[in-house]
């Protein structure tokens, strides 16, 4: 008997309109950093997150980093950031010249934890970097209290929350700047690609001005440093596609992460991310994810699940763990010190097949995976 087909992690599914606008791209000659798909796109994304601005670019962490950069940070700056999260958060403070300063995050959404951002502002604190993290938003009217009494800039990291909403808002457009991801994953793909978006006039010139070498008035001079930070029209076609068929895919996804729940609900050993509601707020279902027992090894479960043809992924390794920011790198900060929540949650956490193309029967089967490895099949 032949082995049950491997079930990948998460695979994008372009049905919509990609491949029409793809080929309008390629009949008309606009494949590069302009057209119409391009304006269409940033456009879309604006109007989304209820601002007047979009940049595309060419990546979710080159959206940070032209936020961050655009914002003015450098040398003696501080941005409180969480400390769980992908190592993009730190490196976009760092490469300004700027210190992220670390702190931990709620157990129920793995979220920046604002009582804790108030614990860590002093004088150098310059801006907050929220993350939206696994589809959940933070609590965003303490973090946008704290920055209005402080003075402080506050950017979303949105990378993982497209149409989710917070008290009615969708997030990205509740900060000065806020940041997109379009990578493979998410729940809008351009392949590689990233958005800042914004209501300041001011910031969205700058930033346009940043992606693009920060050309002058005057072709091939330039004034000061700017990154080719660019998009393609090919790479926004496909974005404009699934953008406009946003809520179908929310809606996809919220079935597969519903599915889950009924599936593994009564597993009191593990804790499930979906499903956990903010008074207020509409999360999006991104990925599936979980912790496992604290004595269960979560990189040995991962083999076992692939050995039984599921996919998974481990969690964030949070910031203060991570080897590069040990103090031993010439001229990088140190960023080790003691979070609990979110050493909890690298050490335990994974997600499950995630993607928009599974079926019930795939659920189901992962589902039944996990249950075998714990006992409870």
């Amino acid at each position: 008997m032949s082995a049950p087909q491997f079930i990948p992690v998460c695979e994008p599914l372009l049905a919509g309109r990609e491949s029409q606008y793809v080929n309008q791209c390629l009949d008309t000659g606009w494949i590069s950093s302009a057209g119409q798909f391009l304006e269409r796109f940033e456009r879309g994304m604006a109007e989304l997150c209820g601002v007047a601005h979009g940049v595309a670019c060419s990546n979710g962490t080159t959206a940070l980093h032209l936020a961050c950069v655009a914002l003015g940070l450098g040398p003696g700056d501080e941005v409180i950031a969480p400390a769980f999260s992908i190592i993009s958060t730190a490196n976009a403070v760092v490469q300004t010249g700027a210190r992220p300063v670390l702190v931990d995050v709620e157990p129920d959404t793995l979220c920046l934890d604002p009582g804790r951002v108030a614990a860590a502002i002093t004088p150098r604190s310059r801006a907050i970097m929220p993350v939206h993290m696994y589809g959940h938003p933070a609590e965003m009217d303490d973090i946008l209290a704290l920055a209005s009494a402080h003075g402080l800039r506050v950017i979303e990291d949105a990378a993982q929350v497209h149409g989710a909403r917070y008290q009615g808002r969708v997030l990205g457009g509740l900060g000065d700047l806020g940041c997109f991801s379009f990578f493979a994953n998410k729940l809008i793909t351009t392949g590689e690609g990233g958005m800042v978006v914004t209501n300041d006039p001011d910031l969205a010139q700058r930033l346009r001005l940043l992606r693009n070498l920060a050309h002058g008035s005057k072709r091939f001079e330039h004034h000061e440093l700017g990154f080719n930070y660019r998009l393609t029209n090919i790479q926004a076609a496909l974005g404009l596609a699934q953008l406009e068929r946003l809520e179908a895919i929310k809606a996809q996804k919220a079935a597969i992460g519903d599915r889950y729940n009924q599936n593994l609900g009564d597993l009191k050993e593990i804790t499930l991310y979906w499903g956990r509601y903010r008074a207020g707020c509409e999360p999006v279902m991104w990925m599936y994810g979980l912790l496992l027992p604290p004595d269960r090894g979560r990189d040995q479960f991962m083999a076992e699940l692939k050995a039984l043809g599921v996919d998974s992924r481990a969690f964030f390794l949070p910031l203060n763990q991570q080897p590069v920011y040990d103090g031993s790198r010439l001229g990088l900060p140190d960023l080790r010190g003691s979070f609990p929540v979110s050493e909890d949650a690298g050490r335990r956490g994974l997600y499950l097949p995630s993607g928009l193309g599974l079926s019930l029967e795939q659920i189901d089967r992962a589902s039944q995976a996990v249950r075998q490895l714990l006992g409870r099949a």
